[in-house]
């Protein structure tokens, strides 16, 4: 069974890409991005997609270019994940066949993102916008959006927002901080898959 999470690796090194994936998806998370301001990105993301890309979703996030979305689809990622909505950042992403899911706040950014062609949106930081402020815009969204809460959200938060409307969750810290171990990661993710079904179930 695939979550609606995706995890982010922010600060994941090359030599443990490997195992911390494999720590995710055995926990039951398939999404995972590594951010490009984290050391030596493309390679973490061309091993992980060289080892488990058909079993999970692997790409970027923190993707501000359409250069960067060259480099991700080169070794081999099929995600971009970015902080802003730049409609020629997804427009590469899906030219490449990639999933696009820009960073929007406002109702005006969310609708410019969807026409550019984004998969779903990322309400961040979603602790600005608030489950308030994802209701009244979810409210004006065409029904199938998909909307990930990225900032400020984790299991203990998990059922509020999905009763708001969202579809799913950007998790970082709270699943991976640098130096932290595949068995560390593993001990998190599937804390936050128990929470994330409990309350998809509830």
């Amino acid at each position: 069974m695939s979550r609606n999470i995706i995890a982010i690796l922010r600060g994941i090194q090359p030599h443990e890409a490997a195992d911390i994936c494999a720590a995710l998806i055995d926990a039951g998370i398939t999404r995972i991005e590594v951010p490009l301001n984290s050391p030596e990105p493309l390679k973490s993301i061309e091993t992980m997609a060289q080892t488990y890309g058909a079993d999970a979703l692997i790409g970027a996030g923190t993707v501000l270019d359409v250069e960067n979305v060259a480099a991700v689809a080169a070794v081999g990622g099929r995600m971009i994940v970015s902080p802003n909505a730049d409609p020629s950042v997804i427009t590469a992403s899906k030219a490449a066949g990639m999933m696009s899911y820009p960073g929007v706040m406002t109702p005006t950014e969310c609708f410019a993102a969807l026409k550019a062609g984004a998969d779903g949106l990322k309400l961040f930081p979603s602790f600005l916008l608030g489950v308030e402020g994802l209701k009244a815009i979810r409210a004006v969204l065409p029904a199938q959006t998909e909307t990930y809460a990225v900032g400020g959200v984790g299991p203990a938060n998990f059922a509020e927002w999905l009763a708001a409307g969202v579809t799913g969750f950007g998790l970082g810290s709270s699943l991976y901080k640098p130096g932290q171990s595949a068995a560390d990661v593993a001990q998190s993710a599937r804390a936050a898959v128990s929470a994330y079904d409990k309350a998809t179930l509830s």
